[in-house]
């Protein structure tokens, strides 16, 4: 039974805030098992604990690698144990902190092949852990998403989606990075 908050748990490695996840390995199936595999090696979550529900439109990291969220719910009961030489802290965030923020930083960007975008950044305080945390980039991006989906309603910021098609106008925005991304690779060769 999935916390009623609708948490999102995420992780830092050295200095940066992500969910869980990693480069797929030959024993995965897809992504789901990329996805399930990595959690377990990071955060100690067992894959008969997770309900996975779907995979959500895929994103381009920084280094050009696709990189496709897959979504579950877990006992609000998990406790994490990090693994010491991937992750240094496992923290909660209510998800619906990202359509309403207390902290928020719009960050404009243009990808290395051009595409110009909005980046979002968010501060998250944390009581437990006593300290800030800084979220942004590509796991903004999934949370934020994520967020409109599970709530249905505008955010307190603005966004680059179309919101009463936020399915197509999500993959449409991919697709316009995809092919930003490869017509870039293109004209490199």
């Amino acid at each position: 039974m999935p916390n009623t908050r609708e948490p999102v748990t995420l992780r830092r490695s050295p200095g940066e805030v992500c969910f869980p996840g990693g480069k797929s390995e030959a024993v995965d199936k897809d992504e789901i098992d990329t996805a399930l595999r990595e959690a377990k090696e990071e955060v100690g979550l067992q894959p008969e604990k997770v309900e996975v529900i779907c995979r959500l439109v895929p994103g381009i990291d920084k280094m050009n690698h696709l990189v496709t969220p897959v979504v579950g719910f877990v006992e609000d009961t998990f406790q994490a144990t990090p693994n010491p030489g991937e992750v240094s802290d496992v923290f909660v965030v209510p998800l619906e902190y990202f359509v309403k923020p207390l902290h928020y930083k719009p960050l404009p960007y243009r990808t290395s092949s051009g595409y110009s975008n909005r980046m979002h950044c968010f501060t998250y305080h944390d009581h437990e852990h006593k300290m800030p945390f800084k979220i942004w980039g590509l796991t903004a991006h999934f949370a934020v998403f994520l967020a409109l989906i599970i709530f249905e309603k505008r955010p307190t910021f603005e966004v680059d989606y179309d919101l009463d098609n936020l399915i197509s106008s999500s993959e449409n925005n991919f697709m316009n990075l995809y092919a930003s991304v490869y017509e870039r690779k293109k004209s490199n060769l």
